[in-house]
């Protein structure tokens, strides 16, 4: 049975008929790209103390900018809560979806939304007081558990305390600051979340090391950006810009050395970068040097990690499965050819 979220999102993606068929063509002639990001997640979309977007969401969407319109910084952000964020997208107010939101089938086929890709491959994670003396999910029975409403979360929690035999009750909320100022201030016993969202959201607490993440990972959350069905193009550009900023990691194309690389002799990069006669991106409305464009404004994914959520930022997450695929993760892009 669909939801009545669905039904709404689906009745905008057919409202939204021809005019979503042509998205490339109207952030072109709109001079920015509309980008929807979360109400405030660090590391991967958060204002800064300048009131600037940043994260590696953030950076994904600056990336698209930077390949369509040349220019990095022509992104307008639209803050949506996670109940919102796909009647957003579907109805044509933003462009892209790029909201640490996870890549499962009903939302792929029920939601007028397509998937291009990952940028994180995280899991379901939960959080407790450490006065709690709590060291397993296990232990967990008739808790209390506050989460987002309109996330997976919900689902993945229920699933894994039925499997269990385990009694909670479940406290969701829409904004997200209300669900970490609701598990600060003792209304539940358990934060639960994405792993990377539990150590964002850990930050906001007065005291993030009276707080400890249980070792459990109870799911599957592949993150990723997302746009409207039914608009080819749009769905190819957004994907290659992406496949291109990982494919450039993978062969050494930073954004300190973009510019030399484009004298390196290896045939590879110089199709990466659009160099010499190889010409990419006219198959998608863009120009032969849109990865270039990309990797020089905002960096290839490695860099856009370790500055968001690596190991010396303030979330401090190592690479893991996020990194490449010849270096022991999950990061594996089509090639460029």
């Amino acid at each position: 049975m669909k939801t009545k979220l669905m039904t709404v999102a689906v009745a905008a993606a057919m409202a939204a008929g021809a005019a979503g068929a042509a998205t490339l063509d109207d952030v072109k002639a709109a001079g920015s790209l509309k980008c929807g990001v979360s109400q405030g997640l660090p590391g991967f979309s958060a204002t800064n103390d300048a009131g600037e977007w940043t994260g590696i969401d953030v950076d994904y969407c600056r990336a698209l900018a930077a390949a369509v319109l040349g220019d990095a910084d022509a992104v307008e952000y639209v803050s949506l809560s996670a109940k919102d964020r796909f009647t957003a997208l579907s109805s044509g107010e933003i462009d892209v979806l790029s909201r640490n939101t996870t890549w499962t089938i009903t939302r792929d086929t029920d939601l007028g939304i397509t998937f291009v890709g990952v940028n994180y491959y995280d899991g379901q994670g939960m959080m407790v007081p450490a006065g709690l003396g709590i060291t397993s999910a296990l232990e967990l029975d008739g808790a209390t558990i506050c989460t987002n409403t309109g996330t997976t979360t919900e689902l993945n929690i229920t699933d894994y305390f039925t499997q269990h035999d385990m009694s909670f009750e479940l406290v969701a909320l829409e904004n997200s600051d209300e669900v970490i100022a609701a598990y600060g201030a003792g209304r539940c016993d358990v934060f639960t979340t994405d792993r990377s969202g539990v150590a964002a959201e850990r930050l906001k607490l007065a005291d993030p090391d009276a707080h400890v993440v249980l070792p459990e990972t109870i799911s599957k959350e592949p993150l990723g950006p997302s746009v409207r069905a039914g608009d080819e193009q749009w769905m190819k550009v957004a994907k290659w810009v992406l496949n291109g900023v990982i494919e450039a990691e993978e062969y050494g194309i930073t954004s300190e050395n973009v510019d030399e690389m484009l004298e390196s002799e290896n045939p590879s990069v110089q199709r990466i970068l659009g160099a010499g006669d190889n010409d990419y991106g006219a198959p998608l409305g863009l120009g032969a040097d849109f990865v270039y464009q990309a990797v020089k404004q905002v960096g290839n994914y490695g860099e856009m990690y370790d500055r968001n959520v690596g190991p010396d930022t303030p979330l401090k997450l190592e690479r893991g499965v996020n990194n490449l695929w010849n270096k022991g993760g999950f990061m594996y892009a089509p090639p460029i050819r």
